[in-house]
């Protein structure tokens, strides 16, 4: 198991592996052979980047029976995209547009897509997976369910899609807790072996149609129920093994 992070130091982007609180600079890519610079940054004197800069970002709806309430079970994974310009880095704010009305929390379990993939099998597909992480699919129910026919702006706004703390490899990622907090309170609790579609099964499905790259991005959806944020809120994102995704409200 390994963990990547994406980190400002010293004025300067990298990626790094993390380990006993020390971040290990990396020359180089996300997915270059690991080599280390000789730098070592204590994780407190860093700042922490969106863990990866993704080709795209899909997302899955309707993922959880818990998040489904009176609606059917859809027949296939229901997929959006959400635009590359809505990542947001741990730790800094979901900034919610002036005229929202609405815009709810979803805590997820997001997966980071390591080779290309196209017209997957479920080996191939297991073996698409490069690592995991903790996300926020930040939503305004208004416009998501009233007044627009696309959910470009409810689902795409700046800082709408909080990713981090980093990238966890080798992780068995089919039975993790997650948990969802806001200013403390728990808010949403579910395993990912809850989900409706499991991670190789929408790969798969997505793979049929739209070719996956390494870097891209696939929050696999929320469970339970959300509510609606407030400036000053806290929202943390937990999953097991993983880490905390804390992002305050602005």
């Amino acid at each position: 198991m390994a963990i990547y992070a994406r980190f400002e130091g010293a004025g300067v982007a990298s990626y790094g592996l993390v380990e006993n609180g020390m971040v290990n600079e990396l020359r180089g890519g996300l997915f270059d052979e690991p080599a280390a610079t000789g730098r070592q940054f204590a994780l407190a004197d860093v700042k922490l980047l969106a863990p990866c800069v993704p080709p795209k970002i899909l997302a899955v709806g309707l993922n959880y029976k818990s998040h489904l309430g009176t609606r059917a079970a859809p027949v296939n994974p229901e997929m959006f995209y959400k635009p590359v310009t809505s990542l947001q880095n741990p730790g800094d704010p979901i900034e919610l547009p002036p005229d929202q009305t609405d815009t709810h929390f979803e805590g997820e379990l997001v997966v980071v897509i390591g080779r290309h993939v196209r017209n997957a099998s479920p080996e191939e597909a297991r073996a698409a997976v490069f690592g995991v992480t903790c996300g926020n699919d930040v939503s305004e129910r208004n416009w998501q369910r009233n007044t627009d026919r696309q959910w470009w702006r409810a689902k795409g706004c700046d800082t709408f899609a909080p990713l981090g703390p980093w990238i966890v490899t080798g992780l068995d990622y089919s039975d993790l807790a997650l948990e969802t907090r806001v200013n403390g309170e728990v808010l949403q609790q579910q395993r990912t072996s809850d989900l409706i579609f499991d991670v190789p099964t929408v790969i798969e499905f997505v793979s049929r149609y739209v070719t996956l790259t390494p870097g891209d991005l696939i929050y696999t959806g929320t469970p339970g129920n959300t509510k609606k944020m407030a400036p000053g809120d806290v929202v943390e994102v937990e999953l097991e093994g993983i880490g905390v995704l804390r992002n305050p409200v602005k």
